[in-house]
């Protein structure tokens, strides 16, 4: 096992996966091939409760990557629940966020640790920006419509929130409410919670294997209600600047 495996990570990468067996292989290895040459790190891959051989799969690849943890949720929960059990198992102080089938590419980890590294203190947020994508017509006009929606509802002043490659602040994150379908909202989430969110642009790659967990209907019309709950929270929040006495 490599000192770098063992040592406190500086970064903690978080997969959830559900039924894709075929992708994780290559990711978990992009990712390795990615940080090893940078910085500590582990990977925290969160099995949904897979149907296929994904869990089997990541078993198999923890005897070759030592960075690898291996989390299974027993019961499908979906992929924000099985972000935050991810954040919430992860040893470093900042988290990236990756989807599990392949589409995010992991070499544009390190343009989010240098947006992070020149960025002002106070952006707790470093949100994937997918300028060209990789999907079917179909998705892309539902995913735009969503966008469009969210930001005009919203204000999040983020041109993709649905991109999973993000980089956050884990005290940051697990200070945020937690409802299903939060991963959609992330950007509004943390500037609630008075901090900075900046956009990164980030490649984008067709699926190669596997199915798309998401269509139209889970996509924009099922998101409505959790806008106007967003909308609820954000428009309740009130802070005040802090000062000890004595």
């Amino acid at each position: 096992m490599s000192n770098r495996a063992t040592s406190q990570p500086i970064l903690s990468v978080v997969v959830p996966v559900h039924d894709e067996a075929a992708n994780v292989a290559a990711l978990v290895g992009e990712i390795a091939a990615v940080l090893r040459p940078r910085l500590a790190f582990e990977m925290v891959f969160v099995d949904d409760a897979s149907r296929d051989d994904t869990l089997a799969r990541l078993r198999e690849l923890q005897a070759l990557h030592p960075e690898l943890r291996v989390l299974r949720q027993l019961s499908q929960c979906g992929q924000s629940t099985a972000v935050h059990t991810g954040i919430r198992a992860a040893r470093a102080a900042w988290v990236a966020t990756l989807d599990g089938d392949g589409q995010n590419d992991p070499a544009d980890l390190p343009a989010l640790l240098a947006a992070r590294d020149q960025a002002p203190a106070d952006i707790r947020l470093f949100q994937g920006w997918r300028v060209e994508r990789k999907d079917s017509a179909v998705k892309r006009i539902s995913s735009a419509v969503a966008n469009a929606v969210r930001s005009r509802l919203l204000g999040d002043a983020t041109p993709d929130t649905g991109c999973g490659i993000k980089l956050i602040d884990r005290a940051v994150f697990l200070e945020l409410p937690y409802f299903d379908h939060m991963h959609r909202f992330l950007p509004a989430l943390v500037r609630r919670g008075g901090h900075g969110v900046q956009s990164v642009p980030v490649s984008h790659r067709p699926r190669q294997a596997g199915r798309s967990k998401y269509g139209v209907w889970n996509r924009l019309w099922v998101g409505i209600v959790d806008i106007a709950g967003v909308a609820w929270l954000s428009r309740r929040v009130r802070r005040s600047e802090v000062r000890e006495e004595g």
